[in-house]
């Protein structure tokens, strides 16, 4: 049906996959630092700050701006909420530019945060951080953010590829470096290969394969499905994080998953059972502002107690802080609950863990380059910063940062790369042919099966696991991905065919939704957000590892990688002046 020579051929210098924080700020960056006449090229599966994950970040911005923080202070927070996972130069890297990257914010983009009356940057409570440091636009920070980085960057001479799906990383002849990506342009259903000197890989996360979920429909893994394929290592892949609080609305409405921010139990919202008592002090001393992985454990064990299927979750109240000061604190939340039938300002809305950001990643360096030449990763795409649990507000922060960095990172780069790189010719024809496989199938529904893969993985990989479970998962996930196979797409029309980017979603779900699984299995203790039943405790910290899955003989296989305390071991803590101090009380 179709070959190579069908593909469109486009040229560019840096191509930049994804239009969230970390998209839009790189594409900024990269065309700052470039001479004139560098062609710089921006590629989304919807529209520029339209689509992803940014726009939707209700809760706010983490950064350290004194009033007795420090961005040391921050660093030890994200790294022991990280169970001292996390790559400490990433995690250093991003609490230290993160002070940067708020000035660039306001003072460069045009942002504006709430404000004290002082005139300083308002900053409230996040769970598991020891300072208010989450900078905010009321609980619509992320609008405000991608709002006006969209300005910025349609005001500059960059190319906009809007409604492309990138499907496949090309290398080169010899393998040893990116040579573009193959994309399709869904609005015509044609193919283009898009060659460059630097990829930006920055499409998000999203871990969408789970019954609950919180980020934006296009979010479907293809940039880890991307980069498992062309022998990328992915580290932490069995870390997604549940946020404790999406809203439970019921099945026959998308707002099912999506959530209401942890602003909420910072301010002093109440969790509450079935029989209306609080319960997260059973579970943890710092009760509802415990860290998401701790909170969504307490809420999921309530509901395994409960097992009422009138009342699947549990409730957050806030009436008891005034219903008006919720109301004027919380508008676009207790807005959306209003169209959700709730009064979330003066009674109690259901809600239930949902799975929310994505810990694990591609494998990459403090400039964001990974191990294959001219490719590089930032934002949910990225593995490291985080270790097993990301902290509330941590998440924009490290798109921005990380985003500002690989525009910088690239600019530079380019100026070494002397000419675009062939496509390995192969690989190209392989990802066409993966990409039509339903073409010649049989037409049929793909709803029914992505819905089947949503079931497994909250049930056998979810917010509680075990060794049987994510075996039987594994199992459940290699099936359904066989019956995929089988499901066709009608060939006729192409262009919008939604049905067959369906299953190319679906696809790229099932890949990683094994990957999940068999990093899962790799773990056998409980770190962040991967906890099991059969493998409850930590492990000491300091004989901490994170897994490494790739692809070895067309299988994915895991293995296990020390982690290298190269800035603060456990027991110790960094003072302002950066001198390491054993830590005695504080433990």
């Amino acid at each position: 049906m179709m070959t190579p020579k069908d593909i469109e051929r486009h040229d560019t210098d840096i191509l930049i996959l994804g239009t969230g924080g970390a998209g839009l700020f790189a594409a900024l960056h990269a065309q700052q630092a470039t001479p004139e006449g560098t062609r710089i090229t921006i590629a989304v599966k919807g529209l520029v700050g339209k689509s992803g994950c940014t726009r939707m970040v209700q809760g706010g911005y983490n950064v350290a701006l004194g009033g007795g923080d420090t961005v040391e202070r921050h660093f030890m927070d994200t790294i022991e909420g990280g169970k001292w996972l996390p790559n400490q130069d990433m995690a250093w890297r991003l609490c230290e530019q993160a002070v940067v990257r708020i000035r660039e914010l306001e003072n460069e983009i045009g942002c504006f945060f709430d404000r004290n009356p002082d005139g300083t940057l308002h900053q409230k409570a996040f769970a598991g951080q020891t300072a208010d440091r989450t900078v905010h636009k009321g609980d619509l920070t992320g609008i405000e953010i991608i709002s006006r980085l969209m300005e910025q960057v349609l005001a500059q001479p960059v190319e906009k590829l809007q409604e492309h799906r990138a499907i496949g990383l090309i290398p080169d002849k010899d393998g040893s470096a990116l040579s573009g990506v193959l994309m399709i342009d869904m609005r015509t259903g044609k193919f283009k290969l898009v060659r460059a000197k630097a990829v930006l890989m920055a499409t998000g996360g999203g871990p969408t394969m789970y019954k609950y979920h919180t980020p934006s429909g296009d979010k479907t893994m293809d940039g880890l499905a991307m980069a498992l394929r062309v022998g990328l290592p992915l580290r932490d892949m069995e870390m997604v994080q549940f946020h404790p609080t999406g809203l439970l609305a019921g099945e026959h409405t998308r707002m099912t998953g999506t959530v209401l921010e942890e602003g909420l139990r910072g301010a002093g919202g109440q969790l509450l059972n079935h029989a209306g008592a609080r319960f997260m002090f059973d579970y943890d001393e710092k009760g509802e502002r415990a860290t998401r992985d701790v909170v969504s454990r307490g809420i999921y064990a309530q509901m395994r107690k409960n097992n009422d299927p009138e009342q699947v979750g549990v409730f957050i109240s806030m009436g008891h802080l005034g219903p008006e000061n919720v109301r004027k604190k919380f508008k676009g939340m207790v807005k959306r609950c209003e169209d959700c039938g709730f009064d979330l300002a003066a009674g109690k809305v259901e809600v239930v863990p949902t799975a929310h950001y994505f810990m694990g990643g591609v494998v990459v360096d403090t400039d964001t380059r990974t191990a294959l030449e001219g490719l590089y990763v930032a934002g949910e795409d990225a593995g490291g910063a985080h270790g097993s649990n990301r902290l509330g507000g941590n998440g924009v922060a490290n798109s921005t940062v990380y985003g500002g960095i690989a525009g910088d990172t690239m600019a530079a780069d380019i100026a070494n790369v002397a000419a675009l790189r062939d496509p390995d010719e192969d690989i190209l024809a392989s990802e066409l042919e993966r990409a039509i496989h339903p073409l010649h199938q049989t037409p049929d529904l793909v709803l029914p099966l992505r819905k089947k893969l949503q079931d497994v993985m909250w049930d056998d990989v979810g917010v509680i696991r075990t060794g049987a479970s994510m075996k039987q998962g594994l199992d459940k996930v290699a099936q359904i991905s066989d019956e995929l196979m089988d499901i066709g797409v009608a060939p006729d029309n192409l262009a919008f065919n939604l049905t067959w980017h369906d299953w190319l979603n679906m696809r790229s779900l099932s890949d990683i939704s094994e990957v999940i699984a068999k990093a899962g299995l790799a773990r056998e203790n409980s770190r962040g957000a991967h906890y099991r039943e059969d493998f409850p405790e930590t492990g000491k910290m300091e004989d901490s590892y994170f897994t490494v899955a790739k692809i070895e003989n067309g299988e994915v296989a895991v293995s296990r990688e020390d982690v290298q305390f190269t800035i603060v071991k456990p027991g110790e803590t960094i003072l302002p002046e950066g001198e390491p101090e054993t830590l005695v009380a504080a433990q």
